[in-house]
C-alpha cells in the first residue's frame, strides 16, 4: 500500500510538472470524440488533428471553423497559465549624505578569571577512581 500511495503521488507530482491538470485526464474522451469526427468529417488522420488544434494549423482552423469552436473550448490541454512578476523600486528624491563612521579598536578589556576556591576541589573529592 505504501508503494502504490509513492507511485501515484510521483505520477501525480510529475504530471503537474508538464503542465497536465487532472481536468486534462478527465476530458481525453473528448478529445477521442472530436478527432473520430475530424476523421469521419475532413479526412484527418490524427498528425494533421494534433496540428490543427495543437500546433502549427492551430490558427488556421479556429479562423476557418468558427462553428466548432465550442467543441474546441472542451477539449484538453487548452489552459494557459501565467507568471506575473513585480519589481519595485524606490527613488528617493532627497539628496542624503552618507556620514562615515570611524572604527574604534577599544584595548580595555572586560574579562576577569577567578581561579576555582571551593572546598570540593581542595578535598580531593571529584577524583578519578584509581586501580587498587
Amino acid at each position: 500500500m505504501n508503494k502504490l500511495f509513492s507511485i501515484l503521488l510521483s505520477s501525480l507530482i510529475m504530471l503537474q510538472s508538464f503542465g497536465v491538470h487532472y481536468d486534462d485526464i478527465i476530458q481525453l474522451d473528448e478529445l477521442i470524440e472530436h478527432a473520430e469526427f475530424h476523421k469521419a468529417q475532413y479526412g484527418d488522420n490524427i498528425i494533421v488533428f494534433l496540428s490543427k488544434h495543437y500546433g502549427d494549423l492551430k490558427l488556421e482552423h479556429q479562423r476557418d471553423h468558427q462553428e466548432e469552436k465550442k467543441d474546441h473550448e472542451k477539449l484538453p490541454f487548452n489552459h494557459s497559465s501565467s507568471i506575473t512578476s513585480v519589481a519595485d523600486m524606490v527613488i528617493n528624491p532627497f539628496k542624503t549624505e552618507l556620514n562615515q563612521f570611524e572604527i574604534v579598536d577599544f584595548k580595555v578589556l572586560n574579562f576577569h578569571y577567578q581561579a576555582p576556591t571551593s572546598s570540593i576541589h581542595t578535598e580531593g573529592i571529584l577524583q578519578p577512581p584509581r586501580i587498587s
